[in-house]
């Protein structure tokens, strides 16, 4: 059976997210606020709870699960070499709605799906995310709807959706972006939006000192 705690209640968030935590290091998923939509997340060390979540969503392995991390200096043991533009637009924008595609360090022993040696990834500006990924360490988190329905933006919605397949619902009210992140793409030769959200082209343009159409091209 499925748990739900309120968030917005200091016990029950305390309770949820210790609730989560469990849930998580035995494996199952969880669904967790974030500042843009509602998150489905896993272990991303947990290559069976990860493919779990590609099920739960209806979704193909062609669809790599993006990961979110708890702190700035987490993404030194994931990625291969941070490039300097990674560097400035973490500084500018995390935590926030910015997601970032890297090259994954080869060392990690991971399955997010055909992700061909990159990683998709993002500080949450959530308080109860944090918290959680703090405590679990890097999660891998995709929006919390089945395949070709948009994305969560409320614990109901997520629960309509997802119902049983998910361990642990953490509900924190409306989600504040209510769209999803910003991707930026830096494994290239040179940075591209491959998706707008709340941080515009023109935001992104200005921190890698660059013309916006150039991102987009």
């Amino acid at each position: 059976m499925a748990e739900l705690f309120d968030c917005t209640d200091p016990d029950q968030r305390a309770t949820g997210i210790a609730s989560a935590i469990s849930a998580l290091k035995g494996g199952q998923l969880v669904v967790m606020p974030t500042d843009t939509v509602y998150g489905i997340g896993a272990d991303a060390f947990d290559n069976q709870a990860v493919a779990a979540l590609l099920a739960a969503k209806g979704r193909g392995r062609d669809m790599p699960v993006p990961v979110l991390v708890g702190s700035w200096h987490t993404i030194e043991g994931l990625v291969y070499n941070v490039p300097a533009a990674a560097r400035e637009l973490i500084r500018a924008f995390w935590p926030g709605a910015l997601s970032l595609v890297v090259r994954q360090a080869p060392s990690l022993q991971w399955d997010l799906g055909d992700a061909h040696g990159t990683v998709m990834l993002r500080m949450p500006l959530h308080p109860v995310a944090i918290e959680l990924l703090r405590e679990v360490g890097p999660m891998a988190v995709s929006s919390a709807n089945t395949s070709g329905r948009p994305p969560a933006v409320t614990i109901q919605e997520a629960r309509d959706q997802l119902g049983e397949r998910v361990q642990v619902y953490l509900d924190a009210g409306p989600s504040a972006q209510q769209t999803a992140s910003t991707i930026v793409d830096l494994t290239g030769a040179s940075p591209r939006v491959l998706r707008q959200g709340p941080v515009t082209v023109e935001a992104v343009a200005k921190v890698l000192d660059t013309d916006p159409a150039a991102l987009t091209e």
